[in-house]
């Protein structure tokens, strides 16, 4: 009990001093703004900033500007918790307030709606991280779950991370398909990211990446984000805390620890689990399938047992360190690999 209690102590230190970002996330919003546990939660992450996708999977020109709209205003209503990050500068600013950092992302390229131009758009807007297609197919590339052969990065699509690395924005290739990653890498003068996957090798699914993915990505000084979602287990069972680090370590052994981060594609709070809640969630995934971006084995919600709450980062960094990682690894991890990357790719 007193080492265990060692390590957890060691982890908290080491969340306290780190630059911490989760590649993916959902933070959450309060109604009322100045709810103390809502306060407590948010603070209790640890966290200095979150990507956040915005838009959504299908989302239009205008939809995804009203959306962006929408979010400002939450953050500047949760000002004391949260902040817009739109800048290294912003990062670090997060981290000695005490905030939470947002900064946006698509995961989707269909608000460009075939317009490269609308890229420099977007970045004025604040979105700093952009893929160039969902599960499916884009004018721009193919994704994960497209009809094979892969049509990989189109003309137009090579225009487009031409002009991401001009204008500042990071590319991210997790729901590329191969084909389209390797062209992209390839393509690319910076490096790109992988914001949140699971490692194919443990796993196989259409959703997790090979190592020679894994390998490609980290051999341009790009990172791999680790999420925690179903695709970590073959079964629709609960993933847990043991599938999340299984996938982590492996990680780690194909990139090396210059480029491997988490992502965890989940909510930032708690996920609720009431009857209610689920049968919301159950609705969700039918509707996904419904609409075709489904991938399979969609169901268990997106939390790994022992990770359902705002210690994620302190559960993962104790993890790290029980699994002999060293406190310098475990920083990169948790941050510092996301923090060296977007100062290499944004402006």
């Amino acid at each position: 009990m007193a080492a265990t209690e060692g390590v957890k102590e060691q982890a908290r230190r080491l969340l306290s001093r780190s630059i911490v970002i989760n590649g993916n996330m959902l933070p959450g919003f309060s109604d009322p703004v100045d709810d103390p546990q809502f306060i407590s939660d948010v603070r209790a992450t640890g966290l200095t900033a979150v990507k956040l996708s915005v838009g959504g999977g299908a989302g239009t020109f205008s939809n995804t500007v009203e959306h962006i709209g929408y979010i400002n205003n939450q953050i500047a209503a949760h000002k004391d918790v949260y902040m817009p990050v739109f800048s290294i500068n912003d990062l670090v600013e997060a981290k000695r307030s005490g905030r939470v950092g947002i900064f946006y992302a698509f995961e989707d390229a269909g608000m460009l709606e075939g317009k490269v131009e609308r890229i420099n758009y977007f970045h004025s807007l604040g979105v700093r991280s952009m893929q160039l297609s969902y599960n499916g197919v884009s004018p721009f590339a193919s994704g994960v779950m497209s009809t094979k052969p892969s049509q990989g990065l189109t003309k137009k699509g090579a225009e487009a991370v031409i002009t991401m690395n001009g204008v500042g924005v990071t590319i991210d290739v997790s729901h590329s398909d191969d084909k389209s990653t390797q062209e992209i890498v390839a393509q690319s003068s910076k490096p790109v990211m992988i914001s949140h996957g699971g490692c194919d090798a443990i796993n196989p699914h259409p959703r997790n990446k090979s190592d020679a993915i894994l390998r490609a990505v980290a051999d341009q000084g790009g990172v791999f984000g680790q999420y925690e979602l179903s695709y970590l287990t073959p079964g629709l069972e609960q993933q847990t805390l043991a599938d999340y680090m299984r996938h982590l370590t492996h990680a780690l052994n194909i990139c090396g620890e210059d480029h491997v981060g988490i992502g965890s594609d989940a909510f930032m709070l708690a996920f609720d689990t009431s009857p209610e809640s689920m049968k919301a969630w159950d609705d969700s995934i039918k509707q996904r399938a419904d609409a075709g971006i489904a991938a399979p084995g969609e169901g268990p919600p997106p939390f790994a047992v022992g990770m359902n709450g705002p210690h994620k980062s302190l559960v993962i960094a104790e993890g790290l360190l029980k699994a002999g990682y060293s406190e310098t690894a475990a920083e990169k991890v948790l941050g510092g690999n996301f923090l060296r990357i977007f100062k290499e790719t944004w402006r």
